[in-house]
């Protein structure tokens, strides 16, 4: 496999895009992916949350996608309002230099009168979210008869969140020869269902995260009693080893009530959670990804979807439900070729479903504690911020 986009035929104005980026060699699943994706291939591709899989398919969709031709050809699926956006803004950027590209994105929570001019524009490719792109189409804005290429992405998660009738009435309105590409953190019978009943003879791309690929992180759990939890994370944040991080929560409510605390305590935070109208939600992540407010409080609506590249540091104030959502939020630190940390508050009653994330990760958290004199310390007793 190469190292190096041009070897992958790769245009001029991809390229030039790519390093715009600050791309410039592929990881491992866009090796695999893109050559296969140019020659027509359906594919099935298992790989872990940061490996670069929008670039993986949005490269080829860009590379064949015919610009004489004003109909919709792409079609991104996205499980997430979070996940469309993100990938949306991804494309955009790849097609930077593309002339005459158009690329719309329709979700759920927006008004539909603010969506359907996008459409007007006969864009060339369309990222959605199952339920709003079912919605224009039963009001005739969209068609889906001249779809050349269906991404399906986080299928796993789609399965998860019940859409797959959904999709199914989506991938029935696509023509029977196009491409579909599936790709997903997990497999499950509904993903594997999917695949046998719409892809012809897809090539099944299993990426184990390599060395390269995966985001470099640094995984920390400190035991605490839940009334100290944030006494501790105040700690870390006191600390001014890391300038931008997102602390997640379980619930909602906790995800407000965490951000108010710190806000009164002086610190500049946001909070993010399904509560919040999508209009706030979007504003909150457009000044986070700007810089205007370093700490983001949220629960795991926002583990998936967001895309910031210079996360120094993602805080676990509470234990997450499930295996996927550990990796999934930690994640967020530790991109684009960076080193991230993540610190896991943790309380003893908490230790068996640790055990369990520790089991699913293959990896253990290095255990951090306090002193008498709340001091944070490593396992060998050095004091831990002299080693950041």
């Amino acid at each position: 496999m190469s190292d190096n986009f041009k070897d992958l035929f790769v245009s001029r104005e991809v390229l030039k895009a790519l390093d715009n980026m600050g791309i410039s060699v592929p990881t491992t699943i866009q090796k695999e992916t893109i050559p296969l994706m140019m020659d027509g291939n359906d594919i099935i591709g298992i790989a872990p949350t940061g490996t670069g899989k929008t670039i993986a398919f949005g490269v080829p969709m860009l590379e064949y996608i015919d610009m004489n031709k004003p109909k919709l050809q792409e079609l991104v699926l996205a499980p997430t309002r979070e996940l469309a956006m993100q990938i949306y803004e991804e494309l955009r950027q790849l097609a930077k230099y593309i002339k005459g590209m158009r690329i719309a994105l329709i979700y759920g929570g927006q008004p539909i009168s603010r969506q359907v001019p996008r459409l007007k524009k006969n864009p060339l490719i369309l990222v959605a979210t199952p339920g709003r792109l079912l919605d224009m189409m039963s009001r005739g804005h969209v068609s889906l008869n001249d779809v050349h290429t269906l991404v399906i992405d986080e299928a796993d998660e789609m399965a998860k969140m019940g859409f797959i009738d959904d999709l199914t009435k989506i991938i029935d309105a696509t023509p029977s020869n196009r491409q579909m590409v599936m790709f997903s953190a997990t497999t499950n019978h509904e993903v594997m269902t999917l695949s046998w009943k719409y892809q012809y003879k897809p090539v099944e791309i299993y990426v184990e995260p390599e060395d390269e690929d995966k985001p470099q992180i640094d995984q920390y759990v400190i035991y605490a009693q839940h009334n100290r939890k944030t006494d501790y994370l105040l700690y870390l944040l006191d600390s001014n080893a890391y300038q931008r991080a997102m602390i997640f929560v379980n619930t909602k409510f906790m995800a407000q009530r965490l951000c108010s605390e710190l806000t009164k305590k002086g610190y500049n935070a946001e909070a993010l959670h399904g509560n919040i109208k999508q209009s706030r939600r979007t504003r909150i992540m457009n000044g986070y990804k700007s810089g205007k407010f370093p700490l983001l409080v949220c629960s795991d609506v926002a583990a998936r979807g967001i895309d910031v590249y210079d996360v120094d540091a993602v805080f676990n104030y509470d234990l997450p439900s499930e295996n996927e959502y550990y990796l999934h939020r930690i994640g967020r630190t530790g991109r684009a070729g960076k080193t991230g940390v993540s610190f896991t508050l943790l309380t003893f009653q908490e230790s068996v479903r640790m055990d369990e994330i520790i089991k699913y990760l293959g990896t253990e958290p290095e255990k951090l504690h306090f002193d008498g004199y709340n001091v944070l310390l490593r396992e060998d007793n050095t004091p831990f911020f002299e080693h950041i």
